[in-house]
């Protein structure tokens, strides 16, 4: 810097204040800086965190929903089972009340015919007592009825036939000539005979059967023997239709103890020493 007075020229220096300021001014600025990049590097790491943080949370969150959609799903099976059970156990119940109640149903069932069936065994008792004291009596009567019938079977198989002779003991059914077989006495041969049939075999002889009276118990049929044919006729149930037959003749019987519509049935009695019949092939 000049000064005009004297022509001498003066050099002007900054203040000391002006360096003081810049110094402390850079000084700041450097600590600026470094707060800056210490800031940067501190927010840096804490986003870093942030970050690590953030994921974490969100693993946790699918962890946590997974968790949940798994308890929901085992609280609805659990409901499930727990409702199957309450009805089942419903239904065990009820299968329960029901069998009870037939249970009762039957126990009181079998009490009224308990009690109904003592009162009749009493009835019964009362009449087997009954019955009891008249059992000597009935043997009685039975026995009395036992030989009446002996009595009546007698005259009644012991008849004259229609030729005037005496008949032997006779059958008025199948029983009675299969006790006449058993006997032996004579040869006996069943028959059948229908109307309008042709003559029939029986032992030696042929019959054959020509008008039957079903309300009067009558009957007539024609007899073959010896190469004659006899006719007898309007015969009665039961009697003993007589006639000889064979070289040396022989009194021959025949009883019809049954008569139908255009059927009689009956037996054919010869003596033991009459000839067999000839057996056909």
């Amino acid at each position: 810097m000049s000064d005009g007075t004297n022509g001498t020229i003066v050099e002007s220096k900054p203040p000391m204040w002006l360096a003081g300021v810049a110094v402390g001014g850079l000084v700041l600025g450097l600590g600026a800086l470094v707060w800056s990049f210490t800031l940067q590097n501190h927010l840096t790491s804490t986003q870093q965190n942030l970050d690590a943080a953030n994921k974490q949370s969100a693993v946790l969150a699918e962890k946590l929903q997974d968790t949940n959609e798994r308890m929901h799903a085992q609280g609805q099976t659990l409901a499930q089972s727990v409702g199957l059970t309450q009805k089942q156990l419903e239904d065990k119940s009820n299968l329960l009340i029901a069998a009870q109640k037939s249970a009762d149903a039957a126990t009181k069932k079998l009490a009224t015919e308990q009690a109904q069936t003592a009162q009749q065994v009493g009835a019964v008792q009362n009449d087997v007592s009954t019955v009891k004291t008249d059992v000597g009596g009935v043997k009685t009567d039975v026995a009395t009825t036992q030989a009446d019938l002996a009595q009546t079977k007698t005259q009644l198989t012991r008849v004259m036939g229609d030729a005037g002779v005496m008949s032997g003991l006779i059958a008025t059914n199948h029983d009675e000539l299969e006790e006449l077989k058993h006997r032996g006495d004579r040869n006996y041969y069943e028959f059948t005979l229908n109307k309008g049939a042709a003559a029939q075999n029986v032992g030696t002889i042929k019959l054959e059967l020509k008008k039957v009276d079903t309300k009067k118990s009558k009957y007539t049929l024609e007899v073959s023997s010896d190469d004659k044919n006899i006719e007898k006729k309007d015969k009665n149930l039961d009697e003993p239709v007589q006639f000889y037959s064979g070289k040396s003749p022989a009194l021959f019987e025949v009883v019809v103890n049954n008569i139908n519509k255009n059927q009689v049935t009956g037996y054919l009695s010869t003596p033991k020493s009459a000839p067999a019949p000839i057996s056909v092939p």
